[in-house]
């Protein structure tokens, strides 16, 4: 899958260049009637009018290239896994178990005291104040 993305963002990649260079190199619409009155050489490598018709047919094709790889782009882009949990982003951004009302409300739910007198620290040995002061 990641070789066909890469394939589409190569090809589109080079119709989109192909498509600046060609519309950079296609005249107006006013330089048609400059050559009409001979201040400019009508004669060109596709021939009078051939090179106006093989410019714009060609970047007319690139133009579709474009958008049928940009389509696939997005359609590959798309295809992802169903979320697990269906529902709007609201539901699924809700903690499974909300707090109740007696949680929100200080001093409603007693604080148990650990099971093992193990896990409490001893007290100091010194319980003046000049022994809690560490010396130097």
């Amino acid at each position: 899958m990641s070789t066909l993305l890469n394939l589409l963002m190569i090809v589109q990649i080079l119709s989109a260049l192909g498509m600046i260079g060609l519309i950079l190199i296609q005249h107006g619409k006013g330089a048609d009637m400059g050559a009409a009155f001979g201040s400019g050489t009508s004669g060109s490598l596709f021939g009078a009018s051939g090179g106006a018709n093989f410019l714009s047919r060609t970047t007319a094709v690139l133009a579709a290239v474009f958008f049928v790889c940009t389509l696939a782009q997005a359609y590959f882009g798309n295809l992802r896994a169903a979320p697990v949990s269906e529902g709007s982003v609201l539901e699924r951004s809700q903690p499974a178990n909300p707090p109740t009302a007696a949680d929100l409300v200080p001093g409603a739910n007693p604080v148990v005291a650990p099971a093992s007198p193990a896990s409490v620290p001893a007290p100091a040995a010194s319980s003046s104040p000049a022994s809690q002061i560490p010396g130097k």
